[in-house]
């Protein structure tokens, strides 16, 4: 009796300890995927948590998911362009910055009269598809707005950077070196309510008054030189096919120039296609092939393009020009 009765002394513990140990297990297993739960939120936190935002209207590229079709990126992300190649907007062949309206947004310029050879002021808003001005843009290659102008001939190019005013109102210094109808592009990461960010071209014309005399492209070359810089380019762009250009710059002495980074890169390549000035705007891979900057062009169809390279040296944006035929 006594043996069986010790017997049934053990049994009884082993199970209350299995099913204790049992139910500690499912209890920490609760536990540690609420703790999970909790730490992945802090790894992935909603996208401009409380509406805030930073840098006078703008956020870090890459802070939120990207729209459908849009993208999002930081700077000096790898080779890529805003040429339509995945998103459509305006041009039935994938080319951009053919219309005022894309995406849900709008280019309202509000700029007074321009006039050839003095300072004047390029003013615009971008708009949304309910008419109200934006004011959170996402900060890519180091700027929230990049705006391009160039004349309909495809001369006087410049790449201006805006400041914005609390209202949504961009401005900056213009001064057109010549009459005629020239051409804007804003080329902006908006960010939508929900968080979104929607990477869109707009463009729109600008007149200049006076006599418009336009000048005939230059003839295609694969050289150039500005201010005594050299600078030369090998490869050649198809239509609808991702392919390389890489550049090579060269000082006075022939040797290679010491590149500095500008706007989050070691160069940044503007082509825009003769008649229509479908825009395209590539940026490098971050890494060097040697001395040379690579670019990822696609081109978006057949015609001549004059392509404007912005480099840095000594501290000095220059920007060498080049005309282009794509068959």
């Amino acid at each position: 009796m006594s043996g069986s009765g010790g017997a049934g002394a053990a049994t009884g513990p082993a199970v209350v300890d299995r099913d204790t140990v049992r139910l500690a297990l499912v209890v920490g297993g609760l536990v540690l995927a609420v703790l999970l739960g909790f730490g992945l939120g802090r790894l992935n936190p909603p996208a401009n948590p409380g509406g805030g935002a930073t840098l006078a209207g703008t956020v870090p590229a890459g802070g939120a998911a990207p729209a459908g079709g849009a993208h999002s990126h930081a700077p000096g992300t790898g080779a890529h362009s805003h040429d339509g190649a995945t998103v459509t907007q305006g041009g039935g062949d994938g080319a951009t910055g053919l219309s005022i309206s894309s995406a849900g947004y709008t280019l309202a310029p509000s700029t007074g009269d321009l006039t050839a050879g003095r300072i004047g002021e390029l003013r615009f808003q971008v708009r949304d598809d309910k008419r109200r001005a934006v004011t959170r843009f996402a900060v890519v290659h180091d700027k929230p707005m990049h705006v391009i102008v160039v004349r309909r001939d495809l001369t006087g190019y410049r790449h201006l950077h805006p400041t914005m005013a609390a209202d949504g109102t961009w401005s900056v210094p213009l001064t057109p070196a010549a009459p005629g109808v020239w051409r804007m592009y804003a080329d902006f990461t908006a960010v939508a309510d929900d968080g979104r960010q929607v990477a869109t071209v707009l463009g729109a014309d600008l007149a200049v008054p006076g006599d418009y005399l336009p000048r005939p492209l230059p003839a295609p070359e694969t050289s150039a030189t500005v201010d005594g810089f050299t600078v030369g380019f090998t490869g050649t762009p198809e239509v609808g096919r991702s392919v390389p250009l890489r550049f090579r710059v060269a000082d006075a002495g022939g040797a290679a120039a010491a590149l500095e980074p500008y706007l989050g890169a070691f160069g940044h390549l503007v082509a825009l296609r003769e008649g229509d000035l479908g825009y395209l705007h590539v940026h490098p891979e971050p890494v060097r092939d040697g001395d040379a900057v690579t670019f990822w062009l696609t081109a978006p169809g057949p015609g001549r393009y004059r392509m404007f390279l912005d480099f840095q040296v000594g501290g000095v944006v220059r920007t060498a020009e080049f005309t282009l035929t794509v068959a």
